[in-house]
């Protein structure tokens, strides 16, 4: 069972990137994805879960800018990432939700730690002005 993120780089304020999911090992259309960042000495933010069953949540951080979406041929979790912002700066990682994409009241993507299963390896987004 192993995921593998990618697609990290330096971009300019204003830029787009997008960040791959490669899923290996497990029935993948069985599981939802949750897309994460982490800057130093912050805690790590879940930014965005596609469900297995096709639904989408995002945090208020990155709603409007950025995509999640499931190529479910390639074994693979996309996170289009438009309008990029300083403070979109951090490594970013992917992993299951074994919860299936919980939900807050307003409808953001509101994970729980003990609830995420395999971890990819981060990958480096950095934002310049």
């Amino acid at each position: 069972v192993q995921l593998q993120a990618s697609g990290g780089g330096l971009v300019r304020t204003g830029g787009s990137l997008r960040l791959s999911c490669a899923a290996s090992g497990f029935d993948f259309e069985d599981y939802a994805i949750g897309w994460f960042r982490q800057v130093p000495g912050k805690e790590r933010e879940g930014i965005s879960c596609t469900s297995y069953d096709g639904r989408t949540y995002y945090s208020d951080s990155v709603k409007g800018r950025f995509t999640i979406s499931r190529d479910i041929a390639k074994n693979t979790v996309y996170l289009q990432m438009n309008n990029l912002k300083f403070e979109d700066t951090a490594v970013y990682y992917c992993a299951t939700d074994l919860t299936n994409c919980p939900y807050d009241y307003s409808g953001n993507y509101y994970y729980n730690l003990k609830n995420l299963g395999t971890w990819g390896q981060g990958t480096q987004v950095t934002v310049s002005s």
